[in-house]
């Protein structure tokens, strides 16, 4: 069994980390390597970086932070975000990254998971997952792309399903429901898609404290817990 772990993740826009509530009202949250340094130092297991602006334009600013988070932190790190081909891919990894992340990509074009885990190897591949839940259906969830901002019609834990068995080596889950409330996260869709999936599942979206993190990983099965606004601004560490 694998150990439970618990992620600082980095919402980077123009390289800085931001974070806002159920993806908008964006804040300043500081600077990512300066951030990094610090999880690193106060004992945390991963860390995610995901880049919210991902044009062409900011490319280069996110390499950067990527080979200079790589010179300041020995944990493991994966960084996603307008990560659309593989060689996008193994820029991120000759630049330090330890895994890519993709969710907006792998939609677009499924067998971008296929050849980045036939590249790089599965335990490089997350894939991201964005999903809420579609009112009137209960225990059912749509995923949505480019943000939060396009629902695509597809049911989260089938699409979880099939993105592992293209060679996803893991699942980033994030509820849109419950992102940013800090009210806890959506156990119910943990629990469905871990369920579903014989990888590990990141779970991501609503942590207010250290009792909704022991829940996810509990009932909702996950593998991992992810947060943002709770360490960002100082509410725990």
């Amino acid at each position: 069994m694998l150990t439970k772990r618990i992620i600082p993740c980095f919402d980077v826009d123009r390289g800085r980390v931001v974070k806002g509530v159920s993806f908008t009202e964006l804040r300043d949250a500081g600077d990512p390597v300066e951030l990094a340094a610090v999880y690193d130092a106060q004992g945390a297991d991963e860390l995610v970086f995901l880049d919210i602006t991902a044009s062409s334009d900011d490319r280069a600013t996110v390499v950067d932070m990527v080979a200079r988070t790589a010179d300041q932190v020995f944990i493991p790190f994966t960084v996603g975000g307008g990560i659309r081909t593989t060689t996008d891919m193994k820029v991120m990894l000759e630049n330090g990254a330890d895994k890519v992340s993709v969710m907006t990509a792998a939609v677009n074009t499924p067998d971008l998971v296929n050849e980045g885990a036939y590249r790089f190897g599965s335990q490089c591949i997350v894939v991201a997952i964005d999903a809420r839940a579609v009112p009137g259906k209960p225990g059912t969830w749509e995923v949505f792309t480019h943000g939060g901002r396009t629902p695509t019609g597809r049911d989260a834990v089938a699409w979880a399903r099939e993105v592992v068995e293209r060679g996803a080596g893991e699942l980033l889950v994030t509820s849109m429901d419950t992102d940013g409330h800090r009210t806890g996260y959506d156990i119910a869709m943990l629990r469905a898609i871990s369920d579903a999936v014989p990888v590990p599942v990141i779970a991501s979206g609503g942590a207010g404290g250290p009792e909704h993190m022991v829940e996810a990983l509990t009932e909702g099965r996950a593998d991992a817990v992810l947060a943002a606004s709770i360490f960002h601004f100082g509410t725990y560490s």
